[in-house]
């Protein structure tokens, strides 16, 4: 791949900078559009199964298996990416993805469709899921020369789609009021499509040019120095799920009603959004690693400290000290894995770091699902913490790269 602009570099560049790169605000408003769809896309398809089945069961297995096949073929889809460049190999996946949706909308529409039939619509419509993310995170390391103004890309990104998974569900909440789940997720299908064709239209795909031999298997046993951002992106993954499930389990032990679990939730995406920020905003001199390192650590001692809380605002203190912290680690993650692979492989190696926060947090809820109930609250929440934290001694490690930018692959 190619800039099809520069940057100059400054001292300390602006998020305002950022967006004043030629072409920046068009991508990236194009692809927030399609990555939109992402945040919808969860409560509308499980809305719309319980409803078209009338199981909670039903639907939780139906979404795991939408779930799997979007996570699991993640790099692979990347890879396609990377092979053939986004402007040849995004419309398709889009295109078939959001006809897949539509699929996936009328059997939900009305009740009937036996379930084998929607477990196989969910998990081929999971497979063909467009990597926009992971995509557009490769697009700002074309676009941006300086490293600095990288790193402020990269947080302005994360915080972004922090804020479209608060947005998404609220966007569903908001057809409910006037046409069934179904709907929402005919809403997710125009917006990825939409946003996908918009996206690879934009000038700064233009000059992308595919590297000869792009898109081969990016293992992470021969770029061993992608495994520390991994680990780490796993570790938040895994931390995530397990506060927001033990955020809950408090709530209704201390006897809160039910309305309090989004305002304690909230602080952890609003600690997120200005950890994210903050982050970008630095202009810092610690090595990558070292920061990602404490990034985890950080969340973990946070994630510990809310096993200690006695009340609901003790809690959601700490809680929104442990968000402070996500925004932070998954940039630097993302930045790694950025710095490690080669250019043709830049989007696999982000969607590496991708599926890992999403494996990570779907592990985590199985695991803390089992803990709630078999060990007191604060055991678990002290659990979640040194999970996180011990992510962030990998995360440390020094690199050992099979693969770099500077040596010919083998």
């Amino acid at each position: 791949m190619s800039a099809p602009s520069s940057t100059p570099t400054s001292a300390c560049p602006s998020y305002a900078a950022v967006l004043h790169v030629p072409y920046a605000r068009r991508t990236f408003a194009a692809a927030l559009v399609g990555r939109l769809s992402y945040g919808m896309v969860s409560p509308a398809v499980l809305l719309a199964v319980v409803r078209a089945t009338g199981s909670y069961a039903a639907a939780g297995t139906i979404m795991a298996a939408f779930g799997t096949a979007t996570v699991l073929l993640l790099p692979l889809r990347a890879a396609l990416v990377d092979r053939h460049g986004p402007r040849r190999a995004l419309p398709p996946m889009a295109l078939l993805y959001g006809g897949l949706l539509c699929a996936l909308a009328a059997v939900t529409w009305s009740p009937g469709t036996p379930e084998v039939v929607l477990g196989a619509v969910a998990a081929l419509t999971g497979m063909c899921a467009p990597p926009l993310g992971p995509t557009m995170r490769s697009v700002w390391g074309e676009l941006v020369g300086d490293r600095g103004l990288l790193q402020r890309a990269y947080s302005l990104d994360g915080v972004a789609e922090e804020l479209l998974y608060v947005v998404g569900p609220l966007v569903v909440g908001g057809v409910l009021g006037f046409a069934p789940p179904a709907a929402g997720v005919l809403l997710s299908a125009v917006l990825v499509v939409t946003g996908t064709l918009a996206f690879v239209m934009s000038p700064a795909l233009a000059g992308v040019r595919v590297s000869a031999g792009g898109g081969r298997e990016l293992r992470l046993a021969r770029v061993r120095g992608l495994l520390g951002p991994v680990v780490v992106a796993g570790g938040t993954g895994l931390a995530l799920s397990a506060a927001c499930l033990l955020v809950m389990a408090f709530v209704e032990q201390r006897g809160y009603g039910d309305d309090v679990v989004p305002w304690v939730l909230a602080a952890l995406s609003a600690g997120s959004a200005v950890g994210g920020l903050l982050n970008g905003a630095v202009n810092w001199r610690t090595a990558a690693r070292v920061r990602l390192s404490g990034a985890a650590a950080g969340l973990g001692l946070a994630l510990a400290a809310a096993g200690f809380a006695t009340g609901v605002w003790s809690l959601t203190v700490a809680v929104g000290c442990a968000g402070f912290f996500v925004a932070p680690a998954l940039t630097t993650a993302y930045l790694l894995a950025d710095e490690t692979a080669v250019p043709e492989a830049r989007t696999q190696a982000g969607a590496w770091v991708n599926m890992a926060v999403n494996a990570g947090s779907s592990g985590g809820s199985v695991v803390t699902g089992l803990l709630v109930g078999r060990l007191p609250l604060g055991v678990c929440f002290v659990v979640a913490g040194v999970v996180a934290g011990g992510a962030g001694v990998v995360g440390c490690l020094p690199a050992r790269r099979g693969w770099s930018r500077s040596s010919p692959r083998p």
